[in-house]
């Protein structure tokens, strides 16, 4: 069962890394993963909950960093560790057949800890915000979903190392954001401008 698993993951990326192949694809995915490109991002949502939500607004900040904590610690230093899956781009075998467009990389695969933080982020701000913005689900999706997918196309993830950090790290930005939620009044935290 687990061999016929790790063979579907297999044709599933060689349709995404291959199968997919096209010259815009080959610009945008490698920018889409990297953590500069959103570094803006980042800084406008603290700007903005500050600015907006004054104290609350830190305190929200400092739950999203936490959610963050959380993510990345339990994807890099305790899940990857364990399970030692090695990169598409390190797999002996397997490497021949792909196309690898940015560098590889040394650290295990699974689960993908972009996938699992960029999830654990856009949940958590789904959750806190989803009553006030309507259009945070479908973008925080998309958000999330192009960095996990763009893991995928430049060869250094397997589809389920995405599915299964998305998974995860939707579930982190779920329980941090309630928590965070159950400390602030619903009729406080939805009167910020």
């Amino acid at each position: 069962m687990l061999e016929q698993i790790v063979q579907l993951d297999h044709e599933y990326f060689l349709a995404i890394n291959r199968g997919l192949a096209n010259p815009f694809f080959d610009w945008l995915m490698p920018l889409l993963r990297n953590r500069f490109l959103w570094s803006p991002l980042y800084l406008f949502i603290v700007v903005f909950l500050v600015r907006n939500y004054k104290k609350t607004g830190w305190m929200c900040t400092l739950f999203l960093l936490v959610t963050f904590a959380i993510s990345d610690f339990m994807s890099s230093s305790l899940i990857k560790p364990a399970v030692q899956r090695l990169r598409p781009c390190n797999e002996p075998g397997f490497y021949d057949d792909i196309i690898t467009r940015v560098a590889c990389g040394t650290g295990f695969s699974f689960p993908s800890t972009h996938a699992t933080n960029h999830f654990a982020i856009a949940v958590f701000l789904i959750v806190i915000f989803q009553e006030k913005f309507k259009w945070v689900l479908p973008i925080g999706i998309l958000w999330a979903f192009s960095i996990a997918f763009a893991q995928v196309y430049v060869g250094v993830h397997f589809p389920a190392d995405v599915t299964i950090g998305a998974l995860l790290g939707s579930m982190i930005g779920y329980i941090v954001a309630t928590l965070f939620l159950n400390f602030q009044p619903a009729t406080k935290w939805n009167s910020g401008n």
